[in-house]
């Protein structure tokens, strides 16, 4: 294990892909809370114009 992580490509691709794996579910958990958010609000900003 310890040769695995003295290997810099392979903890550098590592990191990247589980930076992007977290920061992806982060965006999508926020995209899923703002579209239940507006379940019974209006769509339009100017609706009410």
């Amino acid at each position: 294990m310890k040769k695995l992580l003295k290997n810099d490509k392979l903890v550098f691709w590592g990191g990247f892909a589980g930076k992007t794996v977290f920061y992806l579910v982060i965006l999508l958990a926020l995209v899923y809370l703002y579209h239940f958010s507006h379940v019974g609000g209006s769509k339009f900003i100017y609706n009410e114009f």
